[in-house]
């Protein structure tokens, strides 16, 4: 395909839209045809600042045969609704994390897209990153032995700041429109897991406010069981104000340390002698530091997130970040959220009730 893939945003509402824009602005091969946004003063404002048009009527955007894409960027309550309207169009579709709040409009969204034949990719950054393409490699090709913990953290510090919390953005802490922040952001975790240890079968969870109270929840650690006994530990917080060790995986000829791999370990200046990603194993018992870059923000892997998508449509190949991924993702909060409810281990699979 020589001509320019066209791409509709639809909605402005989560920030990550923003950085999207900018990176598309960049590439040879797009054109950012149009936005849609029920505030109408910021979808105009997008509108010029990424040289896109603006419309009201999201019927116009879907409608429009220049657009040969979109990317689902509104209130995550509302996923649904648009992604089966870009699937009827024959749209194919970026979705923004998670996928949705409850695993009916999951498999709603999953079906549509199955049956429009379009493609569609959930945007998780952290399946971006080289050091966690690496990581899983690694882990892949037996550097590590039998797999038996993994501790992933990821974290943000939002509910610190007051642009956030008094912002347009701060719908993120609705529990109509967001259900909670370990479901917005957990939900990158949760991915991550699934991603390198595969589907759990079980959960273990505490959710709840600590150091502010605005939101449903500002923290949660889940522990999640694996049919061959491994253990994955989740830790994530919107009331983080630095960080530094992401990730741990130890297996019985190895361990692997991921540093400064979420928002509050590389927006703040890094520690002398930072690395990414280091190595031990059986066979050479040193720490061995490989070779790996640290984004200058997290902003920067937010980057990586277009590109693929954009790769998929204009090749005609299949995503690898599925709706199925998304799916898997929404259900291990859930579980973790029922876990914590009801003070219990939570079995999966779990019933895909309304």
């Amino acid at each position: 395909m020589n001509a320019k893939i066209g791409i509709g945003i639809i909605s402005l509402a989560h920030g990550h839209a923003a950085v999207y824009c900018e990176q598309m602005q960049g590439f040879d091969d797009v054109t950012l045809v149009a936005c849609w946004d029920d505030d109408q003063s910021r979808g105009e404002a997008a509108a010029a600042t990424y040289n896109m048009r603006y419309t009201p009527h999201i019927e116009d955007l879907l409608d429009d045969p220049a657009i040969q894409g979109v990317i689902v960027t509104c209130e995550t309550n509302r996923h649904a609704e648009m992604i089966l309207a870009a699937a009827a169009a024959g749209k194919h579709i970026l979705c923004q994390k998670p996928m949705a709040l409850t695993l009916a409009d999951c498999d709603r969204m999953a079906d549509a897209v199955k049956s429009s034949g379009v493609k569609f990719m959930m945007a998780y950054q952290m399946r971006r990153d080289p050091s966690n393409i690496l990581l899983k490699s690694l882990i892949d090709e037996g550097a590590l032995g039998k797999v038996g913990l993994l501790r992933r953290r990821h974290s943000i510090s939002v509910l610190f700041s007051e642009e956030f919390v008094n912002g347009p953005t701060r719908w993120h802490f609705d529990p109509e429109k967001n259900m909670g922040m370990f479901m917005d952001d957990a939900s990158h975790a949760t991915n991550f897991i699934h991603w390198v240890m595969g589907k759990p079968v079980s959960v273990m969870a505490e959710i709840g406010n600590t150091l502010t109270a605005m939101s449903p929840d500002n923290t949660g650690i889940a522990i999640y069981r694996f049919a061959d006994g491994a253990m994955a530990v989740l830790a994530n917080s919107s009331v983080t104000l630095a960080g530094e060790n992401t990730t741990e995986v130890y297996g019985d000829k190895g361990v692997l340390i991921l540093n400064h791999d979420d928002a509050p370990s590389t927006n703040v200046p890094l520690p002398h002698g930072a690395a990414a990603l280091k190595l031990f194993t059986r066979d050479a018992p040193q720490w061995r530091y490989l070779d790996m870059p640290i984004p200058d923000s997290h902003r920067d892997r937010l980057a990586g997130v277009p590109r693929p998508f954009i790769d998929c449509i204009k090749h005609d190949t299949e995503p690898d970040v599925t709706a199925d991924d998304g799916r898997t993702s929404v259900e291990m909060v859930l579980g973790a959220y029922q876990s914590a409810r009801e003070g219990r281990r939570v079995n999966f699979p779990l019933p895909a009730t309304p």
